[in-house]
């Protein structure tokens, strides 16, 4: 054919002349790291556009065949996640996308999507707000009618250490029993200031910035509710890190910590306790991580529920 202008002509296909000698099945061949919109839709049924990531792969099951048609899986995720917000039906729809064109050469096919859920916080109590980024991953796979789903998120959170409570409070004490000896007349004043001084605060407990990494898989007929995840989680916790923040918020901050202090133990049972009760949740793994002030390492703990993985560094860091 012609090759002047706009005339169709045939391109060479390289990847159609098989190799013999490299012959061989191989697990996963497709694209990392594509860069594509992603429709997110609230419980509300508010729709938010995010940039993402995506990895899109089929098995390449025919030993003799060189390699897949990689511009398809691309067209499929450009097609796909630009039409709809994302649910588990519609990535089942995309996984059956990269089978169908590639029906001789693959039998299995798998997607992850990476993006960052924005939300705006409320400041504790001074009436600002301001915007929090939450990372997501969706992880899907399809062999045959087999079809797995699950998600991952992580809630940043504030930890205090309940034993450093207990042993500030000893020292707090003994500075007490020394300023103000025993038999002397108490004053309600001279109490009142040296509880506001430096002395009356001799020691305090160690908190450290925490990390709940959860991977969740929904219950047939519920979506990735990210936000209705997160917010549970937040809740169980009670001290999830803030935004905005005047001396009025940062000191309700700290009645929050002193409050609700917390061992890595207590905070993975907390979420547990909350995922467990959740309908839409049909299993989850958490990994929680208090990134210490006392130590150069860090306390972690991990819960599962029923046939959930468990714990797995690659999985939970995405």
């Amino acid at each position: 054919m012609s090759s002047t202008g706009n005339t169709a002509r045939d391109l060479p296909d390289v990847a159609d002349q098989a190799h013999p000698h490299l012959a061989g099945r191989l697990e996963w061949v497709g694209m990392d790291n594509i860069q594509a919109p992603v429709l997110i839709a609230d419980a509300g049924g508010q729709v938010q556009r995010v940039n993402a990531r995506i990895d899109a792969h089929v098995s390449l099951a025919r030993p003799d065949a060189r390699g897949i048609h990689m511009s398809r899986l691309y067209l499929a995720v450009d097609e796909a996640l630009a039409s709809e917000p994302l649910t588990p039906c519609l990535v089942r729809k995309l996984l059956r996308s990269f089978l169908d064109t590639h029906a001789a050469l693959s039998d299995q096919a798998q997607v992850v999507i990476r993006f960052e859920q924005m939300v705006r916080r409320p400041a504790l109590k001074s009436g600002n707000s301001g915007w929090r980024a939450y990372p997501v991953t969706v992880r899907a796979s399809l062999r045959g009618q087999d079809f797995r789903v699950e998600f991952a998120t992580e809630v940043v959170y504030s930890s205090t250490c309940p034993a450093s409570a207990a042993l500030s409070r000893q020292l707090v004490q003994e500075q007490f029993a020394r300023d103000f000896a025993s038999g002397t007349p108490l004053d309600r004043d001279a109490i009142l200031a040296w509880l506001g001084s430096e002395r009356g605060m001799t020691a305090t407990p160690h908190a450290q910035r925490s990390v709940a990494r959860l991977r969740v898989r929904p219950a047939p007929s519920f979506g990735f509710d990210t936000l209705a995840l997160i917010d549970r989680v937040e809740q169980a916790l009670g001290t999830p890190v803030q935004t905005a923040v005047k001396r009025e918020d940062e000191q309700a901050f700290a009645m929050a910590n002193g409050h609700n202090l917390m061992f890595c133990e207590d905070a993975a049972r907390r979420i547990q306790r909350a995922l467990d009760a959740d309908d839409a949740i049909a299993d989850f793994a958490v990994h929680v991580s208090h990134e210490e002030s006392l130590h150069p390492h860090n306390a972690a703990a991990t819960a599962c529920k029923g046939v959930a993985d468990g714990y797995d560094a690659e999985a939970f860091t995405g």
